[in-house]
């Protein structure tokens, strides 16, 4: 008896990363190629799942991507359960189940971050094949060694320190280089080593402003009149960081709806209020040090551009790892970096969690042997 073809849907979902595209062709390729299976891509994340917004992905379409940034599918950050259709809030996880079933489609493949892997989670509990691949220049996707994106962030990021530098030692000024991150401090520890930060402040470890001073104090004393600071986007001052952790720990407690809701708005209200923590943090220090303070930040540069060779090489790895667990009828994992293989990962031992850099990471004590405040 002859065996059905297999058919994929694949989709980018969240915020664009390098290394996407590579991911795409190593699923695509190894699918076409090795196994003889059918491969549909789907634009716009899951809106492309109930739109039926469909690409075939074909050899000629696969050609030539390797390099490219950002995404041939396009993304978007719709959830499945919460999608706003004719301007209403939907749950259309069962329309998607269904759509898949209508046009034939197999196995949906994911490529994201955090918020993805949750979404396909949902999908999963619903009844549908998927697979994820960890997707983000964060770093924070849980029981992955590494997600493709990160390590051309770190290269653009690194960079810019480096180049910081010059205008930093030529004016005496303290320049202040946000870096994205999120609410994982990889990113931001990676590059500030990398690229030899006087300071490097990230949102695992709360800072004291007046211990930064002390430390650009002494450099001066030092002969050092000028100090670059990289600090994450999610860091927070010590008294800021009681509050979020307490607001944390009421959602956690929470027991009814409102309780839920209420806890919530109060988190959101403090990340407003958190917008805007670097240039007030480079105030504080141009009063408590008398030198002058500049900010950069890098914003969305770190995204964007020719994904370096480690993350092709990674995003082809497990690209290709992906189409062998389909080819197995293995889902509802994560194919996940483990040393130089890959490994599947339940989805439900993923989602929900982030990986932040533990206190006694190496990053971390290497930065403190090499003299680097870390702000506390």
């Amino acid at each position: 008896m002859a065996t059905k073809t297999k058919c994929i849907g694949i989709l980018t979902a969240g915020g664009d990363s390098p290394g996407l595209n590579a991911a795409i062709r190593g699923v695509g390729k190894a699918a076409l190629g090795h196994y003889g299976m059918k491969i549909v891509g789907f634009r716009d994340g899951f809106r492309g799942l109930v739109e039926n917004r469909r690409l075939e992905l074909d050899r000629a379409t696969l050609s030539g991507i390797l390099t490219t940034g950002g995404t041939i599918l396009g993304t978007s950050r719709d959830k499945p359960h919460r999608m706003v259709i004719n301007g209403r809030t939907k749950d259309m996880t069962g329309a998607i189940r269904e759509n898949l079933k209508k046009w034939g489609i197999d196995c949906v493949v994911c490529l994201g971050g955090g918020g993805t892997q949750k979404n396909a989670l949902r999908l999963h509990q619903a009844g549908i094949n998927v697979i994820t691949l960890p997707k983000t220049i964060d770093n924070d996707v849980a029981l992955t060694d590494a997600t493709f994106g990160f390590a051309t962030a770190l290269d653009i990021a690194t960079e810019a320190i480096d180049r910081l530098h010059s205008t930093a030692h030529s004016h005496h000024r303290i320049i202040v280089a946000e870096v994205m991150g999120h609410r994982a401090g990889w990113l931001t520890l990676g590059a500030g080593l990398a690229g030899g930060a006087d300071v490097i402040l990230i949102p695992e470890i709360p800072y004291d402003v007046k211990k930064i001073a002390l430390a650009i104090g002494e450099r001066r004393k030092h002969g050092s009149n000028f100090s670059i600071v990289a600090v994450s986007e999610g860091a927070m001052s010590r008294h800021d960081a009681r509050i979020f952790a307490g607001a944390e720990k009421k959602l956690e407690r929470a027991k009814g709806l409102n309780e839920k809701l209420e806890a919530k708005r109060e988190i959101a209200a403090i990340e407003v209020r958190h917008q805007g923590n670097t240039m007030r943090l480079a105030r504080e220090l141009e009063e408590l040090t008398h030198l002058e303070s500049r900010v950069t930040i890098l914003g969305y540069v770190q995204r964007g551009g020719t994904p370096s060779a480690a993350d092709r090489m990674l995003a082809t790895r497990l690209g290709t790892a992906c189409a062998d667990l389909i080819a197995q009828g293995r889902y509802g994992v994560m194919v996940a970096a483990r040393g130089d293989g890959t490994e599947p990962v339940p989805i439900e031992k993923v989602a929900g969690k982030r990986k932040s850099v533990p206190p006694d990471h190496s990053w971390v004590e290497s930065a403190r042997r090499v003299g680097t405040c870390l702000g506390d």
